[in-house]
């Protein structure tokens, strides 16, 4: 069920942050290599994953009979577009780096756009069912994101660990950015298909790749991290030893939080707090920068 946030109708404004990469060490959280490059990951799967759903969501606009919804997933596409070029800008600076990203981030744009690209071979039929399909996969990846934005917005463990200004100001900008549209893929995807079965089969997919994929890229970073003693590893006791920290996610709550998405009376306004989200904006460098 729905719960009423006094920000139901805040306009979705994309903000043109640029941010300057020059000084960003490699471990961006001091001493703290593995918390480093879980997060990093997020730069290797964002770029392409959310210039997707720019192409996707423009292809449901022919579909949205709700002038309010289309609306948001109007400001909903222009967010994700800056936020896309915004971590770009992170790969660039890691590939100058010589960090060899190449080779996860090439798998990523194969699943982006080959196995989850457009189909022209399908029916009408066939492609408007393919087309929800993908508008649900992708409202489960913004339960994800939401859930992840709430956490940077309120990780303190990150400030006190000395963690690099303007990494954490790009993190917390987007992960405000996804709080405060946190509802929209949900939304079109119920305009589209108000079912259940769907939107739980969807979620069932979505966390089994999306865990595999952050899985494998954090061992990845970390197998050609050169700042590192050759054959180093990341370790599965490191999880739970950095979460408690608070240098990266509780996977605990993170299940708990997809679990939620399995209710029936489950909506997105249910996580995250409008108002901090839109507190942080009004206070981010970046996104202050590019209001003037």
């Amino acid at each position: 069920m729905k719960k009423r946030d006094e920000h139901d109708d805040l306009v979705l404004t994309p903000r043109d942050v640029r941010f300057d990469w020059d000084g960003l060490p490699l471990h961006w959280i001091p001493g703290e290599p593995f918390a480093t490059h879980v997060v990093n990951v997020l730069h290797m799967l964002l770029p392409e994953g959310e210039r997707w759903f720019v192409k996707v969501f423009r292809q449901t606009m022919p579909l949205i009979t709700d002038e309010e919804l289309r609306s948001r997933v109007l400001g909903f596409t222009g967010q994700e577009a800056v936020h896309a070029e915004a971590h770009q800008g992170v790969l660039d600076h890691l590939a100058a780096k010589k960090v060899p990203i190449g080779p996860y981030v090439a798998q990523i744009e194969y699943l982006f756009r080959k196995v989850l690209g457009d189909r022209p071979d399908l029916a009408p039929d066939q492609e408007r069912q393919y087309l929800i399909e993908r508008v649900a996969i992708i409202a489960g990846i913004e339960h994800f994101t939401a859930f992840l934005g709430d956490w940077i917005l309120n990780a303190g463990a990150l400030d006190r660990a000395g963690a690099d200004p303007v990494m954490l100001d790009l993190l917390r900008w987007h992960g405000a950015e996804e709080v405060e549209h946190r509802a929209v893929a949900y939304d079109l995807l119920r305009h589209l298909d108000p079912g259940y079965l769907r939107r739980v089969r969807t979620m069932a997919v979505a966390t089994t790749v999306l865990v595999h994929l952050w899985v494998r890229g954090a061992r990845y970073l970390m197998s050609v991290d050169a700042e590192l003693a050759p054959g180093t590893k990341a370790r599965w006791r490191d999880v739970p030893r950095t979460a408690r920290r608070g240098l990266m996610p509780s996977t605990a709550k993170l299940f708990v939080s997809v679990a939620r998405y399995f209710s029936p009376r489950y909506h997105p306004s249910q996580e995250g707090s409008t108002p901090q989200a839109v507190a942080y904006l009004a206070t981010s460098p970046a996104a202050r920068a590019a209001a003037h």
